[in-house]
């Protein structure tokens, strides 16, 4: 039984780590989108 919770436990945590390399992944492409739009909204004037 402990040994089941265990495994339960050890996976919900490998999957909580997966989703949150997405996560940041998808913010870094969100920052790296807005730097883009200041640099062509600068590079206009």
């Amino acid at each position: 039984m402990k040994r089941t919770v265990a495994v339960l436990l050890a996976a919900l945590l490998g999957l909580s780590l997966l989703s949150g390399c997405n996560t940041m992944r998808g913010m870094g492409e969100d920052i790296e989108q807005g730097g883009e739009a200041i640099q062509r909204q600068s590079s206009s004037y």
